[in-house]
């Protein structure tokens, strides 16, 4: 599968800082210190509907964090999956009348033309689930074999006991997580498992839905979370630096996945920090959908408003906020853009090297990136105010901008 086209991240003199962000496993702020090579893993979409602002929002953020580490004058290998077959992809296709791969690839497609509007720096590798489950067979293999999974009715199921650092993700005591596995696709009320909790692995082929040879398994299709660990072992093996989502994937889908990967391999941790973006929602909501309360990133673009507002509307709020969109987060959104291109359009204006450090240290701190929009509107408040005499203060402002928060003036 592939992915999106590259923008160009301009060069910028002198080098950036190293992240400190927030770990949700230590509840605390890490600072991240990756070797030339920075290895980061997103979980991507389940393409059964267009890219919505709460994937927006996530993939922001985490294209900050490849930012930042670009900065520094580091690689960074970025692996990102695509969950093209699932139960909520097979619901939909069934919902429509629509064959399910034909559903898949259109809003895959779609996705990819929303990151490239929206100047998102692509993944190195873009992984379906379906061309992993070759390497997904193995694992589940593996796990069976050592005792740390079982057969059920046909299905496979990790048993979570397996792990001794089980948890240490999300941090959630036991009632919480089994409410948010009923929630968030589990089955904790499944006769028969060993823990509530165990999640599934392999799902025996049933009647009218695609399957593929599992080799041992039988015919059948891979659980939601041993596909990431597999795309991420084979990608970026164990102890990379980051493993990013949504709020909503630090249970059970990360810690379902670590564990996965800490007993398949024997060793901790799988990710070094696990970082999660926040929610975005919509009339009160939060934006997802199954309530089907979402603003589309196509339909934005459609109605004509420029990818840069959309992205700076995102930047307003802090990656790790729940917050609200609004019409009125997209115009202040426009007029800082229309405000930020005039104060660049000029010939000359006061110093940014100063500003090039604002928006370093900004970003550096948690991706304090509102912290990064005020200091460049101080820049061109004094542009407009008083201009300046430095010649290549404006170009100097829009490679910052271009090359740390994304945003093409």
């Amino acid at each position: 599968m592939h992915a999106w086209p590259a923008s160009e991240v301009p060069a910028l003199p002198g080098k950036g800082r190293d992240l400190r962000i927030h770990d949700t496993s230590t509840d605390g702020l890490v600072t991240l210190d990756p070797g030339p090579v920075a290895r980061i893993y997103v979980c991507g979409i389940t393409p059964y509907d267009a890219t919505h602002l709460g994937h927006a929002a996530t993939y922001n953020a985490f294209d900050l964090v490849q930012r930042v580490w670009l900065d520094t004058k580091r690689q960074v290998h970025y692996v990102q999956n695509v969950t093209d077959i699932d139960d909520p992809l097979l619901e939909r296709a069934q919902r429509d009348d629509e064959d399910w791969v034909a559903l898949a690839e259109r809003e895959t497609s779609l996705f990819r033309e929303d990151m490239t509007a929206l100047r998102m720096l692509p993944p190195e590798h873009y992984i379906g689930a379906v061309e992993a489950i070759p390497g997904i067979v193995p694992l589940v293999e593996r796990l069976r074999d050592a005792g740390a999974a079982y057969e059920l009715d046909g299905d496979i199921y990790f048993s979570v006991e397996a792990d001794p650092h089980f948890g240490e993700v999300s941090r959630y005591d036991a009632d919480v997580m089994r409410a948010l596995s009923a929630e968030r696709g589990g089955d904790p009320e499944r006769p028969g498992k060993k823990n509530p909790l165990d999640p599934m692995l392999w799902m025996a082929a049933r009647d009218g839905e695609p399957s593929w040879d599992g080799a041992s398994l039988g015919r059948g299709r891979p659980g939601w979370h041993i596909e990431c660990v597999a795309i991420a072992l084979d990608h970026l093996g164990m102890g990379f630096d980051v493993q990013g989502g949504g709020s909503d994937l630090a249970f059970p889908h990360h810690e379902m996945g670590a564990s996965h990967a800490q007993v398949l391999t024997g060793e901790y941790p799988f990710a070094k920090a696990y970082v999660h973006a926040g929610m975005v929602a919509l009339d009160g909501e939060k934006m997802s959908k199954s309530k089907g309360n979402l603003v589309f990133v196509s339909s934005l673009r459609r109605d004509g408003v420029d990818p840069a507002a959309i992205r700076l509307a995102l930047l307003s709020r802090h990656y790790r906020a729940n917050w609200e969109w609004t019409d009125q987060v997209l115009r202040d959104a426009q007029d800082r853009l229309a405000r930020w291109r005039a104060a660049v359009s000029r010939p000359d204006g006061p110093s940014a090297d100063e500003l090039v450090e604002e928006i370093r240290e900004a970003l550096a701190d948690d991706l304090d990136a509102p912290a990064a929009l005020e200091a460049v509107d101080r820049w061109a408040a004094r542009q407009q105010a008083q201009g300046g005499t430095d010649e290549g203060a404006p170009g100097l402002v829009s490679r910052a901008v271009d090359a740390l928060l994304g945003v093409a003036l």
